[in-house]
């Protein structure tokens, strides 16, 4: 690979990051909004609980859907590729970040009317969903790519990925393809003259669903690249990863051909949920066998870091692998629709966020950004157990208020708290939810410090050299 065309997927990688962030910042508002409104006795300040509703939206849309893909395309642009001068996938934050200015716009739109639809919640108004069609569209022309064929792959970019990570970096632009690709027939055999809440449920239910799936993929390729760092060994070959990675994909291309029985079809919401109960933990659970097994023959080989568990890149994994079980276990819990339905998912995509979030500072100096202060990577170096154990506290809070019976999708003064337990659980989820947002606050004033710090080096950083290590941050 050529240094004009390293430089271009650099650049590329550093504007998708930075729009990560972004949208993490606006979420984060919102986020810090929607746990005071519902912790006692601050949850009787707010009225209107159409307003919670709007806010969650918004939130939802940018924490889990605009910050996840803008990071995992990042991700795309560190996998090298053959060929020179810029293509259609380094002009797509265009379009992406268009569709976020709208669907941020449409949120002022007074006749927005919210639709708490599950996986993609929407406002009902053509500037929101014009929006989220363009930023999805622009993620599509990211990941439509020659780097998609590993034939077309170079040996090396700006960032040596580990070998074992690159197929999963191919499979979840594939599902992530293939999720819209579902949701295009999804929506085409969805009657229109339904209540928008319950078309756009059954619109998004099915691509929703596969959605998660790529979600899954881009968290274990962080596990790869922070295991690979810190044991300073591939804890898996490229072979192994990628029958691994293709077994998580299979199930998943039988998505359109359930979006194709119609998704008024009973099947179609079962088949959808079955891919969801099975197609994904049994490999997810693998990668950790197999995780835990590497760094446990580390620890006995006496390879671990110097730092220990406090390494940033085994804590990172630590605090992603942890609440990747307790969302398993919640999610075997749910019975019914209650907010233990809301303790599974914010659990696992919790996991999935500490884990971009550790992985941040691996491919950071690589690209340019640097924390120029000791305090500052002293504070990267702990900052995801400070959103990882809030997340924690705050599935295990919800988990508890659902166990006992809490609603979930209520706000404000339609929430009601029918018992001690309740209460006790939303109390609990409300200072878990603080802590989050606090290890959120801190991830995004270090990557603006970071940005801050950013140099123009054009210097390839190899993976295992000094500076693409994030031992420095330790204190």
């Amino acid at each position: 690979m050529n240094k004009a065309g390293t430089e271009l997927d650099a650049r590329s990688a550093r504007i998708w990051i930075g729009m990560a962030v972004g949208v993490l910042l606006i979420a984060g508002i919102f986020a810090l909004l929607l746990v005071i409104g519902r912790m006692p006795p601050f949850d009787r300040l707010f009225s209107d609980p159409a307003m919670f509703r709007r806010g969650l939206v918004v939130h939802v849309d940018l924490a889990l859907v605009a910050w996840f893909y803008c990071f995992l395309v990042g991700l795309w642009f560190l996998l090298p590729t053959q060929g020179t001068g810029a293509r259609p996938c380094h002009h797509a934050h265009w379009l992406s970040l268009t569709g976020i200015g709208l669907m941020i716009g449409g949120a002022a739109v007074p006749t927005a009317a919210p639709v708490l639809s599950n996986y993609i919640p929407v406002l009902n108004h053509p500037v929101f969903l014009i929006g989220l069609v363009l930023f999805f569209g622009g993620v599509c022309l990211a990941f439509w790519d020659r780097r998609m064929l590993e034939s077309r792959e170079a040996s090396a970019g700006r960032v040596s990925l580990p070998d074992a990570a690159r197929p999963g970096l191919r499979a979840a632009g594939i599902v992530f393809l293939l999720a819209m690709f579902t949701m295009l027939l999804s929506f085409a055999s969805t009657p229109s003259e339904l209540e928008p809440a319950v078309f756009f449920e059954l619109a998004f239910w099915g691509g929703g669903h596969v959605l998660q799936a790529a979600c899954e993929l881009g968290m274990l390729v962080v596990w790869l690249m922070l295991l690979t760092s810190a044991l300073d060994r591939p804890i898996l070959s490229r072979k192994a990863s990628g029958v691994l990675f293709g077994l998580l994909l299979l199930p998943w291309l039988a998505a359109p051909a359930l979006a194709m029985l119609g998704s008024t079809d009973p099947l179609y919401r079962a088949g959808f949920t079955t891919l969801m109960r099975w197609a994904i933990f049994p490999v997810v659970t693998v990668f950790l066998g197999i995780s835990l097994y590497a760094i446990v023959r580390a620890w006995q080989e006496d390879r671990l870091p110097t730092q220990g568990f406090a390494d940033p890149r085994l804590l990172g994994f630590t605090v992603s692998a942890g609440l990747t079980v307790l969302g398993f276990v919640l999610g075997a819990m749910i019975r019914g629709s209650n907010t233990m339905v809301p303790a599974h998912y914010h659990a696992s995509i919790g996991a999935v966020t500490a884990a971009y979030m550790a992985g941040t500072w691996l491919v950071f100096e690589p690209l340019g950004l640097r924390l120029k202060s000791q305090r500052q990577r002293t504070l990267a170096a702990w900052q995801p157990a400070l959103f990882g154990v809030g997340q924690m506290v705050f599935a295990v809070g919800f988990g508890w208020a659902g166990a006992h019976g809490m609603a979930r999708k209520t706000y404000g003064a339609e929430q009601h708290a029918r018992s001690g337990a309740e209460s006790l659980g939303l109390g609990v989820m409300g200072i878990g939810g603080l802590l989050a947002v606090a290890g959120g606050v801190l991830f995004l004033a270090l990557v603006i410090a970071a940005f801050r710090g950013s140099t123009t080096s054009t210097e390839r950083t190899q993976w295992k050299t000094p500076r693409a290590l994030p031992t420095r941050f330790s204190g």
